[in-house]
């Protein structure tokens, strides 16, 4: 039975919807004018200002420092919550508790972080950034990874302690080569997560030099401009990057689980 044509009308009109802003931003940013929604002619003249802004600079560094350790903390607290849900404690409401954090509101968040920080007398900058990140970074790896781990088959597990290995040794080479897809995908959107994230780091940045994010709100305040359009292209080709070596590091580690 053939389908019709016009059902994968909506299909591609979906597709149209999601990427043709990507794709016009894309363009823009090549554009020789100054205005951002009228293209002149083809330039690169607005990624050469970039790379001579000194505030885009500091921004990019500060992001990368805060996505690379929240990335860290929250994929081993991540993936130790994981085996401690699957393997040692099956409570529905634990697992619910141990995910909020990706269901609250960014706002919501924010602001206990804030309150908590205040309540610890605790003098906010890049590291309090980084945590409150991880925090809620650890909920999505420890989703991502405790899908992995539920497929994963834990017979190998029963056997290796039966042989007389330890918890510790049976864990390092028998889970973690299991998990080690999941691991890789959840590190991947931690890192992305925090890469782009505005709110929770504009709470609990404090009066420390600004993440990215924040570089680009205090831009974009003044109008969009080809110089904006060109940063947020960069930000895409980043993200695009780091897809795609999660995706070649996922089946890696699958294949090397298989052997």
């Amino acid at each position: 039975m053939r389908r019709s044509k016009i059902l994968y009308v909506p299909f591609w009109a979906t597709y149209v919807f999601l990427y043709l802003p990507i794709v016009v931003l894309v363009v823009m940013s090549f554009n020789s004018g100054k205005s951002a929604y009228t293209y002149e002619g083809f330039s690169l003249k607005w990624y050469g200002e970039l790379a001579a802004d000194e505030r885009v600079q500091t921004g990019v560094v500060n992001t990368l420092i805060v996505a690379a350790g929240s990335t860290a903390i929250a994929t081993v607290l991540g993936t130790l919550l994981a085996v401690g849900l699957v393997r040692h404690t099956r409570s529905k409401a634990l697992d619910a508790l141990a995910l909020m954090p990706a269901v609250l509101p960014d706002l919501v968040l924010a602001i206990g972080l804030l309150l908590f920080y205040g309540l610890i007398q605790m003098t906010l900058g890049l590291y309090s950034v980084m945590l409150s990140h991880a925090l809620f970074s650890m909920a999505f790896v420890a989703a991502v990874v405790r899908t992995r781990l539920v497929g994963a088959d834990s017979s190998l597990e029963e056997a290796s302690r039966d042989l007389g290995a330890g918890p510790v040794s049976t864990f390092v080479r028998i889970t973690l080569p299991q998990l080690t897809p999941g691991i890789v995908a959840g590190a991947l959107l931690a890192f992305t997560l925090s890469l782009d994230e505005f709110v929770i780091a504009f709470f609990t940045i404090g009066n420390a030099e600004p993440t990215l994010p924040i570089v680009i709100y205090s831009m974009i305040r003044f109008g969009v401009t080809p110089k904006i359009n060109a940063l947020a292209a960069i930000l895409l080709l980043v993200s695009f990057t780091a897809v795609i070596a999660g995706q070649r590091l996922t089946k890696i580690g699958e294949s090397r689980a298989q052997d």
